[in-house]
């Protein structure tokens, strides 16, 4: 398939202008709408701080793909419709929780709508594993409501330092444009490429130190999107490999949720509760700054998201690359890390 690569720039510069524009407007409006996040035990700033930010990544993403989507040919309206429905569902519910603060259990009632609309649009993700092929396909759909949800609110529960969701997020989006590039998905690589610059565009603002954050409006959309265009553009294959790849993709986020999930279990606690013991936490409280937390867990995403591209592209030499440079970059984060205990 011979790539458009003019458009694939174009969803990119767009989204991070109209986002890099968006975001003084997101700033201004999160204090006349009294979305503000005050200090907390839990929390890294000492200071009020505006925490709507995310109206700047929605308004990037979503321009950007109304006006690329006509110049894209294999696109599918009915799922380009029910994914951009679904964001910008999920994109209100979120601005109203940066307000109001609403219950989890309202929140997941709205998100479970979102995921269903995609859904009933033709997305879903579908594995073709003999002998289990038949279970595997009545399955889908809950496997799909799952996978979208997951990561919807996995995104959401790593924003917890200046730049970390943005920055993780636009390496995720990234990394899936890659692997749709080799899967030959247009429509995809245009919607990551638009989420990722939109992303980028926003974190001048928002990292260390931060004027504003993107609150729920940015990261559980973020995650919607990235977890359905991830169906749209790796599940093309219909294996299990494809699973594989993407949770590789979606690597610090899934893995940082699984594991406060199992501790809170663990602990008798609800699963829902919010604590310290993300890894982002774990970090600061072993005498990381802030920038030195974010850059490393930046660090860990690209070696992720390399991973992931070495698994898919099946290459033996590739592989070796890909886990040359993981140990390198894990060195790097050893000497940082052994830096800072001796200080």
């Amino acid at each position: 398939m011979a790539h458009n690569w003019l458009l694939y720039i174009a969803a990119f510069a767009s989204a991070f202008a109209i986002s890099i524009v968006m975001t003084p407007v997101a700033k201004t409006l999160s204090m006349k709408v009294g979305a503000i996040d005050y200090p907390k035990d839990r929390g890294m700033h000492k200071k009020p701080m505006p925490r709507m930010g995310g109206v700047a990544i929605v308004c990037g993403f979503i321009i950007t793909v109304l006006m690329i989507s006509p110049f894209v040919n294999e696109i599918e309206p009915k799922k380009l419709i029910g994914l951009l429905l679904g964001a910008i569902i999920i994109a209100v519910l979120g601005a109203f929780d940066d307000v109001k603060n609403l219950s989890a259990k309202f929140k997941l009632v709205v998100q479970i709508i979102a995921a269903l609309i995609v859904i009933f649009s033709g997305i879903r993700i579908e594995f073709v594993i003999w002998p289990f092929t038949a279970t595997f396909k009545a399955l889908s759909a809950p496997f799909t409501l799952v996978w979208i949800i997951g990561v919807t609110n996995a995104v959401n529960l790593i924003d917890g330092l200046d730049g970390l969701a943005a920055g993780v997020s636009s390496i995720a989006a990234l990394s899936i444009m890659v692997l749709c590039i080799l899967t030959g998905s247009e429509t995809a690589v245009v919607l990551m490429a638009a989420l990722a610059g939109a992303c980028i565009g926003f974190l001048p603002r928002n990292f260390n130190p931060a004027e504003i954050f993107m609150g729920d409006t940015g990261a559980t959309f973020i995650g919607f999107v990235l977890s359905v265009t991830s169906i749209l553009g790796l599940f093309k294959g219909y294996t299990i490999l494809a699973l594989v790849v993407s949770v590789f993709c979606l690597g610090l986020p899934i893995f940082d949720t699984l594991f406060a999930m199992g501790r809170r279990i663990v602990q008798h606690k609800p699963i829902m509760q919010a604590d310290r013991g993300h890894l982002h936490h774990r970090l600061i409280d072993r005498g990381y700054s802030q920038k030195q937390a974010v850059v490393t867990l930046y660090i860990l995403s690209i070696a992720c998201g390399l991973l992931a591209i070495a698994i898919s592209v099946r290459d033996i030499r590739v592989f070796l690359i890909v886990v040359l440079t993981v140990a390198v970059l894990s060195l790097v984060i050893y000497y940082f890390n052994h830096r800072i205990r001796r200080k």
